[in-house]
């Protein structure tokens, strides 16, 4: 494709009819299960200046998750948080440099992630296409509630200031941080998703051999006749159906060269976007980095701090 045509490409997704009683559904389901956070500091990774807290909770199907909790130490004011979700193959970070910045982290790992492998673990290639010919028990159905409840669970520390939340993650992360701006649209106070996956998911893997996506590929290749099953589920996971609802301050980064997410479902999720407040930073020469070794992360550490206000930790 050519720089124009990459802009203006169409995506294939369709918007079931009945999405929002779909994921109304499962939220509703999520609620039911009472999510017992429970946080433990870890001294020998803690600072004079930095807590760290391994962190777990309930979510979707009861499924225990964990992740990293990290903050300034006795802080004297309620702190900005920021939810950092992760990407498919890597594991969730240990955001200690952020909450030296004067944030309380909440660094997420959903399930077949990290310690929230025990009762999931359909493995890495393996989660794109978990039970995908059946929607109501497709993985990534209980995998966006593990991201919703983070957000939520972290909202709830008394620490916390809830309106000033926001939420970064760049590849499934990118899609991740879509999806809970979307999902927790009056909550969100800033976001930022760098190369955002699950955009657009069945167009995607006719553009590109990488992984996440050729596991459709490899699996069309066995199953061609599942095709039509394949678009039903993905049309209700598809992170393009949920960002309309989205209305924080919101920044998007994508690579041009990118052949893991390719950058025309990135520029068609971009205008789907409902807020008005949205910036897209593409970058000519950068793949699925998305522009993050030519200075992209500086960009995301400014929007955070103009929109959560944070005190760094003297």
């Amino acid at each position: 494709m050519t720089p124009m045509d990459i802009e203006r490409w169409q995506s294939t997704v369709r918007r079931p009819a009945d999405f929002d009683e779909f994921w109304e559904g499962t939220i509703s389901a999520s609620e039911k299960v009472a999510a017992d956070p429970k946080f433990d500091r870890l001294p020998a990774r803690s600072t004079e200046k930095v807590d760290v807290f391994e962190a777990h909770y309930n979510s979707y199907g009861g499924i225990r998750i964990a992740g990293w909790y990290c903050a300034p130490r006795r802080p004297k004011v309620q702190l900005p948080g920021i939810l950092v979700v992760p990407g498919y193959v890597s594991e969730p970070m240990l955001p200690k440099a952020l909450a030296s910045q004067g944030y309380a982290v909440f660094s997420a790992a959903p399930r077949g992630k990290l310690r929230s492998n025990k009762a999931f673990n359909p493995g890495y290639p393996g989660l794109l296409m978990h039970n995908v010919t059946d929607r109501d028990s497709y993985g990534y159905r209980g995998f966006y509630m593990d991201a919703l409840w983070a957000f939520d669970v972290l909202a709830s520390r008394p620490e916390v200031d809830a309106g000033r939340i926001g939420v970064q993650g760049s590849s499934q992360g990118g899609a991740l941080t879509l999806l809970v701006s979307a999902l927790r649209p009056e909550k969100v106070k800033a976001a930022s998703a760098g190369a955002p996956y699950l955009c657009s998911i069945l167009d995607a893997a006719g553009m590109t051999h990488s992984y996440p996506y050729q596991e459709i590929n490899d699996y069309l290749r066995l199953h061609p006749k599942d095709a039509p099953q394949l678009r039903a589920t993905f049309d209700y996971s598809d992170i393009h159906n949920f960002v309309g609802a989205i209305r924080c301050p919101i920044i998007v980064n994508i690579g041009l060269k990118d052949d893991v997410c390719p950058p025309a479902t990135g520029f068609a999720v971009f205008r789907a976007i409902g807020g008005r407040d949205k910036k897209l930073y593409p970058y000519e020469d950068c793949a699925h980095d998305a522009g993050t070794g030519v200075g992209h992360g500086r960009i995301v550490s400014e929007f955070m701090a103009s929109h959560l206000k944070p005190q760094p930790v003297s």
